[in-house]
């Protein structure tokens, strides 16, 4: 199992994941409602900006302080030692 550090210790077994999308599209504003009021939300920001929704296949939604592109890089393998170090910042 592949897990996928998502922000702040947090960690998201990646072969869960369906989609990460970037937070500021109504639609995507529209499904972390529903998912709050079904209380499938999980917030992973520590209270930070939330730069990033992961839907996973359980239908669980997550944000993620961390961009969307700089998770698509964890999952795939290419994150670089850079984006680590200026995530730290």
């Amino acid at each position: 199992m592949l897990l996928i550090n998502i922000g702040y210790g947090n960690m998201l077994s990646a072969t869960r994941v369906i989609t990460i999308v970037a937070p500021e599209a109504s639609p995507v504003k529209r499904i972390v409602q529903s998912a709050r009021e079904r209380h499938m939300l999980i917030d992973a920001t520590c209270g930070r900006k939330t730069k990033s929704v992961i839907v996973t296949d359980s239908n669980h939604v997550v944000l993620s302080a961390i961009s969307a592109e700089t998770l698509a890089h964890r999952i795939s393998g290419t994150d670089s030692d850079e984006e680590e170090e200026n995530y730290e910042k």
